[in-house]
């Protein structure tokens, strides 16, 4: 299995530049290739073979980077090309890189201990030890892959470390008093079969007043001035305090849930496919603001590492319209405003959430011992 460690990282001047420039060659390296392909493909209708070794001698300025950072864009491209032709309904084709807007970041592989993590700093090719943060130590089995550094808008530098383990994990076997189904909701994140909602805080909604505030002092500042990259850094920084917020609270809620339950059942819902329906529009703040494909990942990997099961439910299932009680199905609920309904059958009144959770985690522990 691999498993990455973010580490912050503090370049000095020489190293912040060095940085800056394989972010631009490996940009440049994509925009070549990539132009390249495009107009071989106009030719003969094949891709090619380009290396970054091909633009070497126009570009001289290629050589004093990493040449590991080239190849692993080389490698980044092939498998964007090779994802569109597979699936080209749902991926998009490969797209040339911004300056302005293109996210900062490099990765590069270690050979014979070019990288490398000490205590308090880490060792990078062409970088030499840069001085980091080393807040978690591995075991001394873990096998160090690959590093890739990359700058956040409000400027800071992080070291991202891949590590490849075996582990052996025992699966524990699913009580089903120890099952839960989540339902999700675009106004608190989900509710669970207990009839418990997450609450999830809308860290983006709190700081919009900031946020208006000081885009409104950006607008006002001259275009490419000292204090007009000040003002960008603050509204980076802000930006990523609201994002390192969602995150704190999703790890801590994903942590609860994989030590106290066995298996957790989800609905495999897509959030781009709903941001695009009209019904949801009014819910799209909402919706980006709770962070649920990223809760779901923290899922899935803890409850992966304690032996546990996620189990995603087709997003076809009608777990809104049948009633948990007898299993009656009433399409009548198919209407999203209805939020409380009668079973005409039993009798049952169901809230709506709580109850297509109920029938979410009784699904899904079913599909477990069908597949057992």
């Amino acid at each position: 299995m691999n498993k990455a460690y973010k580490y912050r990282i503090y370049p000095t001047t020489e190293q912040r530049i060095l940085f800056a420039k394989t972010f631009g060659c490996c940009r440049k390296v994509w925009n070549l290739m990539l132009a390249d392909k495009i107009r071989q493909y106009e030719t003969d209708r094949t891709f090619g073979s380009h290396t970054p070794a091909m633009y070497k001698t126009e570009y001289p300025f290629l050589k004093e980077v990493d040449s590991l950072a080239l190849a692993n864009v080389q490698l980044n491209l092939q498998k964007a090309i090779s994802a569109y032709m597979k699936n080209k309904k749902q991926v998009g084709f490969p797209v040339y890189k911004s300056a302005k807007h293109s996210r900062k970041s490099y990765t590069t592989n270690n050979q014979n201990g070019t990288v490398c993590v000490s205590e308090h700093t880490i060792k990078l090719p062409k970088a030499g030890r840069v001085n980091a943060r080393i807040h978690r130590n591995v075991p001394e089995d873990w096998k160090l892959k690959s590093a890739t550094v990359s700058q956040d808008p409000d400027g800071k530098y992080y070291c991202s470390v891949l590590y490849e383990y075996d582990q052996v994990t025992v699966p524990v076997s699913v009580d089903q008093d120890h099952v839960i189904g989540l339902d999700y909701k675009a106004s608190s994140l989900y509710v669970d079969s207990n009839g418990y909602s997450a609450d999830m805080p809308k860290y983006y909604k709190a700081s919009m007043e900031k946020l208006a505030k000081k885009q409104r002092r950006l607008k006002h500042m001259i275009v490419g001035s000292n204090n007009y990259h000040k003002a960008q850094q603050r509204i980076a920084k802000l930006h990523k305090h609201t994002a390192n917020q969602r995150k704190d609270f999703l790890h801590k809620l994903s942590n609860e849930i994989a030590n106290r339950y066995d298996m957790v059942c989800i609905e495999d819902i897509s959030i781009q496919e709903q941001l695009q329906e009209r019904k949801f529009r009014a819910f799209r703040r909402s919706t980006l603001d709770n962070g649920w494909y990223g809760f779901t990942v923290m899922l899935s990997y803890k409850l992966e590492d304690r032996g546990k099961s996620l189990i995603k439910i087709d997003k076809d299932f009608p777990s809104s319209q049948v009633c948990s009680q007898c299993g009656e199905i009433n399409p009548a609920v198919s209407d999203d405003s209805i939020r409380k309904w009668t079973c005409p059958i039993c009798g049952k009144v169901h809230d709506r959430d709580i109850n297509a959770a109920v029938n979410i985690r009784n699904e899904g522990y079913r599909l477990y011992h069908q597949a057992a």
